[in-house]
């Protein structure tokens, strides 16, 4: 039985910054029209992981290959379409420059740029220069730049940070046609829920290592524990040492409290709190499956 090649296939990557350790072996596959969710608190080793995947660093030990090629060469990186947060833009060019320019490199005709400026509706912002655009333009241009090759790959960064809810909606639509025609996506994000509701794998990274990955449902019924949110006055700290209660997170005046045992709870926050107001129970979300992972609560602040 023929085995589908990985579009990316990492392995047994190392890398170290002096004494720090940013991966330690890490294994990772993404196949044809899978859509990865890489998550994980700061300093996990995302950037790092992205940086060797794309070809931007050489793996100390262990090897990455895009479609059987490395992605140091040019003739394999024209595969990959990559968005970063961190890339700065010629504020002297237009949208329809940058874009173009992406396409030229990538080996297209400079009339390549005109369906996917459509496709993002960046069609009127064309002719714009860059330093005129909002956060949520800049984003849909950077976007367009990593789709406008059609590329086997593509590696996104906080890709909907910006968007408004229709066009992080709409976004995720353009996505989802390009994974039908066998596309691959590796994503980084902090949004948590968004990535539980489009990936078809959650890879948790934490300290270098991977601690989890598998489908975001997986990850989630792996928990048995509830979260009860109220608006309550009792103090976060007299909230934990209650029995049961795994975690008290504040959230604006809002209390979530991760618990094991929701009715003992519930009865003693009815008990205490004659003030005790919009009370709910939910089931853990992935967000909770990810901090009981990590032990890290700052990354879904």
């Amino acid at each position: 039985m023929a085995t589908t090649q990985a579009v990316l296939a990492a392995e047994g990557l190392r890398y170290r910054y002096g004494e720090t350790v940013a991966l330690d072996g890490v294994d990772l596959r993404v196949d044809p029209g899978e859509c990865v969710a890489l998550l994980g608190p700061n300093g996990a080793g995302k950037s790092t992981l992205v940086a060797i995947a794309v070809g931007l660093l050489t793996p100390q030990h262990g090897t990455v290959r895009i479609l059987g090629g490395d992605p140091r060469r040019a003739a394999t990186r024209r595969q990959l379409g990559v968005a970063q947060q961190t890339l700065g833009f010629p504020n002297t060019l237009t949208v329809r420059e940058l874009v173009t320019g992406a396409a030229v490199r990538g080996g297209l005709r400079a009339a390549a740029a005109g369906p996917i400026l459509a496709e993002l509706g960046l069609t009127e912002l064309a002719p714009r220069r860059v330093s005129k655009l909002s956060g949520g333009q800049k984003q849909r241009v950077q976007l367009a730049m990593a789709l406008v090759t059609e590329p086997t790959l593509l590696v996104l960064d906080e890709p909907t940070v910006g968007l408004d809810t229709a066009a992080r909606r709409h976004f995720w639509q353009i996505l989802a046609r390009r994974r039908a025609q066998g596309a691959a996506v590796l994503v980084t994000t902090h949004l948590i829920e968004e990535s539980a509701a489009v990936a078809d794998r959650v890879v948790v990274l934490d300290r270098g290592r991977i601690l989890a990955d598998a489908p975001p449902q997986e990850l989630v019924d792996r928990l048995p524990d509830r979260t009860v949110t109220a608006r309550t006055g009792i103090a976060s700290a007299e909230l934990e040492r209650l029995p049961g209660v795994l975690s008290v997170r504040r959230e604006h005046d809002l209390t979530r409290i991760q618990t094991r045992s929701p009715e003992d709870l519930l009865r003693v926050l009815l008990a205490r709190d004659p003030g005790l107001s919009e009370l709910r129970v939910q089931d853990a979300g992935l967000e909770e499956a990810v901090v009981a992972l990590t032990g890290d609560e700052e990354m879904v602040a």
